[in-house]
């Protein structure tokens, strides 16, 4: 099967400056972190930083699942974490 993202679900990991995800492969869930400066420019630790990279999230969903799916067909892991780097 292939990666599918249904859940539109996200949080934010304030201690990780993550923004949290699941894709699913049938019935497997994985699990995708992406770093908060990998999509978003916002300063960290601001009152607003969270809403910022959630939006940036939301915004940039279709590449950030593109990414995610590029990275799970490499090596079928059941966990990721995103970086800047992955999007270069």
């Amino acid at each position: 099967m292939s990666l599918t993202f249904p859940n539109q679900s996200r949080s934010y990991d304030e201690a990780g400056r993550r923004i949290r995800f699941v894709g699913y492969d049938g019935m497997f869930q994985i699990s995708f972190s992406v770093a908060a400066d990998a999509i978003s420019s916002a300063p960290p630790g601001t009152a607003t930083a969270e809403a910022a990279y959630l939006a940036a999230f939301d915004t940039a969903s279709g590449t950030i699942h593109d990414v995610a799916s590029k990275a799970y067909a490499r090596t079928r892991k059941s966990i990721y974490v995103l970086t800047a780097a992955d999007f270069g």
